[in-house]
């Protein structure tokens, strides 16, 4: 995170592998998180994209830092053997997508009314990049190198789930949207190993 100097080069290619990049971005997020707390500012909502939920569950007590760190880590390790793939930004509505799902693609996520993310293999993806090119859009690769919330992380989401159950979980003490809802968490999701691998998936 803090490369001397001549070591960005390292650092880039070290922080490419989600091994390292994932608990790397947790430790910021959360870090930024408590900065804030520490300024006095307290959230009347959170909401994290992504593994940045996991940062909201742990600033909500779901999970203790220490347990978050774990899971966070070991997710990372999980994904970061599964098949290669690829994830393509899209500025599209969800309603303009179904012909790509059709194609091996799968719908990583709804960022917005006119933004949306692909996933898949990297070459459902270039299939799916070359086709938007043709149409004249501009779609934006994603600097990974694995499908997140897609079919292919199928294969990891059981072992997170263990992992989560694993570790002590407990209501949250402030709000936090879910990203599989899009409304604010309940009690049993948050605390709901099953609900972890949903997210990891969907």
């Amino acid at each position: 995170l803090f490369p001397t100097a001549g070591e960005e080069a390292l650092a880039n290619e070290r922080l490419f592998h989600i091994d390292v990049a994932q608990p790397a971005l947790f430790a910021v997020e959360y870090a930024m998180a408590q900065w804030w707390l520490h300024c006095g500012v307290k959230p009347a909502l959170m909401m994290g994209h992504s593994l940045g939920e996991y940062v909201a569950a742990c600033v909500a007590g779901v999970f203790s830092l220490e347990d978050a760190l774990r899971i966070v880590a070991q997710r990372a390790r999980l994904v970061q053997v599964l098949s290669a793939g690829a994830m393509l930004a899209v500025p599209l509505p969800e309603s303009e997508l179904a012909p790509f799902l059709a194609a091996g693609c799968d719908l990583a996520a709804v960022n917005g009314e006119q933004l949306c993310v692909l996933a898949g293999t990297p070459e459902a993806i270039a299939r799916a990049e070359d086709e938007l090119r043709a149409r004249q859009h501009l779609p934006r690769r994603m600097h990974v190198a694995v499908a997140f919330h897609s079919r292919l992380v199928d294969p990891a989401v059981a072992a997170l789930e263990q992992l989560v159950a694993s570790v002590p979980r407990h209501a949250p003490r402030s709000p936090f949207i879910s990203n599989l809802s899009g409304l604010p968490i309940t009690v049993q999701e948050a605390t709901s190993p099953a609900y972890w691998g949903r997210h990891l998936r969907h």
